[in-house]
């Protein structure tokens, strides 16, 4: 069985995804927004990205992060849809999430700027690190994190372009850190929805992964269908130097079978956000129905690849 070794990509805020055959892996850039396709999961790293986007508008040309590529019903059909976050080159807090849908069939698109998501009535608040969840019955919903507090918020969505009804905020703990919920992914799997977010400075070791849980057929909007996991679920390990873990995404393994997620991690303990890396590993499950994510793997793990990874064979 062959192997690979993290990091998958020189970057942080890492999102893959399979598809037909190959790996998506796209991230943070800052003044762009890159794909890398490879056949095996292992072959990320050495392959040379291509840019999907460049923007020209000044409100929407800079601090480009956390791009994140999801195969959406929409009014047009199947369509690949990328959210990102952008601002100005002035201020962060100028922040505010968008969507690119894609002409094309695959995540490399090409892609055409659909519009802005406004996220607050008023337009007022920061927003980052969208992400959106379609359920089985069609319904739509978007998590993000933003202001008032860095915290996390949810709205439904009349389509994957389009917020609609109020945003509520989700209460997230962040295990001692007093400020920052950031990151939101959800995952799916047997009736639930697990809502993983990242707590804490992403400068810092105690940078972390958090989970909350609803039942699917539950209001996501409202705050008492959340259920909050009382410890970190993924986590700095001093012994593998590892720190800082956050910021994840989930994919499948290319049969179907395995399930998969990638983050972002350093290999110091000092306060930087340079050197964050995207890594993977394979997610595991609780008896109860939990996802087990063990512990972050040290740069000197030969990980085996994902189940039906031509790299295997």
């Amino acid at each position: 069985m062959r192997t690979f070794r993290n990091p998958i990509g020189h970057t942080a805020d890492p999102w893959v995804v399979h598809h037909e055959g190959y790996y998506y892996l796209t991230g943070t850039s800052h003044d762009y927004i890159a794909v890398t396709k490879a056949a095996s999961l292992g072959d990320l790293v050495t392959t040379e990205p291509v840019v999907v986007w460049r923007d020209t508008e000044p409100t929407r040309s800079a601090m480009l992060w956390a791009p994140e590529l999801q195969l959406l019903d929409g009014p047009d059909g199947r369509r690949w849809y990328l959210y990102y976050t952008a601002s100005d080159a002035a201020d962060h807090l100028n922040h505010r999430m968008h969507v690119l849908v894609s002409t094309g069939e695959t995540p490399l698109g090409p892609f055409e700027y659909e519009t802005r998501l406004n996220t607050d009535p008023d337009d007022q608040y920061y927003a980052i690190d969208g992400t959106a969840l379609q359920l089985p019955t069609g319904a739509l919903y978007f998590f993000w994190a933003g202001w008032p507090g860095h915290v996390l918020y949810v709205s439904r969505m009349a389509d994957p372009c389009r917020l609609v009804g109020e945003r509520a905020h989700i209460p997230a703990s962040g295990f001692g850190c007093p400020d920052i919920r950031e990151g939101p992914v959800c995952l799916r799997k047997n009736g639930k929805i697990f809502l993983v977010y990242s707590a804490c400075d992403t400068g810092t070791p105690d940078y972390c992964m958090g989970m909350l849980s609803a039942d699917e057929t539950d209001d996501l909007t409202d705050v008492r269908s959340w259920r909050q996991h009382p410890d970190p679920v993924f986590q700095s390990s001093a012994r593998d130097g590892v720190y800082g873990p956050g910021h994840n995404g989930f994919f499948t393994s290319p049969d179907g079978t395995e399930d998969w997620f990638v983050y972002h991690a350093k290999t110091t303990d000092q306060y930087t956000y340079e050197g964050r890396t995207g890594r993977a590993q394979r997610l595991a499950w609780h008896s109860d129905g939990r996802p087990d994510f063990g512990s972050p793997l040290p740069l000197t793990a030969d990980i085996p690849l994902p189940s039906g990874d031509p790299g295997s064979a």
